[in-house]
């Protein structure tokens, strides 16, 4: 790894600095690519204690030129936290229930709104509408376009220290309503609701939640699941969420990866939000990736009060 302190962390996973892992910073706020590991096989304990610091560090991390089958993808991440259920409502792979199919026309996609009209539509934070969301997503490339597909990512703790004093102390005590749902406007087959009905999560969870690591506030606002500010009128929450998932986005906080087959992203849900890319929708392209997710912590906000659950059930381990 480099000497360079800035591209370093404080590891959750305690053990000697490895010489072989290599982190190439991609942008001020956030992402680095990282090299010198083959995620194929076991990695050693430096390793696993690098990979976290960087991923604590820089929210995101991403490695090239990795042959992974899901046998191996969930023994990589079961290194790094134990793994959840695929999706909390569409399930897994029947032989691998912690690998989840992002393919270009899975279920889920017969959601999606109409197309973009704000800065932030499409940003969100993996499953947020759970009181415990995952902690970590891990997702790797296989069929991949020539051009288009690509992913972005936003440090939402680098978001917050962005905002005035005055609108950080005014956020640190507020909280918002999380909603698991068949967003308004979307196309959606009746198998398809009757899923989300039967497994509908709705939670309570601190504007602003204190990174259970690192100790950074992070602007937890995901637009796919954050659907109203607890205690504002209607238009209040509207007009403030509006204002901070615009700020969340400025491109300073943000990087974008361009994928290639053999391709790993490791992200950070306690501190990030990414967009999924809709370009690939306009082409005649394929794209199928592969997802696994670590189970999280119970958000806690600056006041100390933990997110509650208003219905559903908490996350379980695969």
């Amino acid at each position: 790894m480099s000497a360079d302190p800035d591209t370093t962390a404080t590891a959750g996973h305690g053990a000697q600095r490895s010489a072989d892992v290599q982190v190439r910073p991609l942008s001020v706020h956030i992402g680095a690519e990282i090299g010198g590991v083959d995620l194929s096989c076991a990695l050693t304990p430096a390793e696993v204690a690098d990979i976290w610091a960087a991923l604590l560090r820089w929210k995101v991390v991403f490695f090239r030129g990795q042959e992974l089958d899901h046998r191996a993808h969930v023994a990589m991440a079961r290194q790094f936290g134990v793994p959840t259920p695929g999706h909390v409502v569409f399930g897994g792979n029947e032989e691998h229930p912690e690998i989840y199919s992002i393919a270009k026309y899975r279920t889920a996609n017969s959601t999606n709104a109409p197309p973009l009209m704000r800065p932030w539509t499409g940003w969100h934070t993996d499953i947020t509408a759970a009181v415990n969301p995952p902690g970590q997503s891990i997702l790797r490339s296989d069929t991949v376009p020539p051009y288009g597909g690509d992913t972005q990512w936003v440090n939402l703790a680098a978001a917050y220290e962005a905002l005035s004093p005055a609108l950080r102390e005014f956020v640190d005590g507020l909280r918002g309503v999380h909603r698991y749902a068949v967003p308004s406007g979307g196309q959606s087959s009746t198998e398809l609701e009757r899923s989300i009905r039967e497994q509908s999560l709705v939670s309570e969870h601190p504007l602003v939640r204190v990174h259970p690591e690192t100790g950074e506030r992070v602007l937890y606002v995901s637009p796919a699941f954050l659907e109203a500010i607890v205690d504002l009128a209607p238009r209040e929450s509207q007009v403030l969420l509006e204002m901070l998932w615009e700020h969340s986005v400025r491109p300073e906080f943000t990087v974008r990866f361009r994928w290639e087959p053999g391709c790993v992203a490791f992200w950070d849900n306690r501190s990030t939000a990414h967009l999924a890319p809709r370009d690939i929708f306009e082409t005649d392209f394929d794209r199928q990736f592969w997802r696994v997710t670590l189970m999280g912590e119970v958000p806690v906000g600056v006041d100390g009060r933990s997110s509650t659950s208003i219905e559903g059930r908490p996350i379980a381990p695969a």
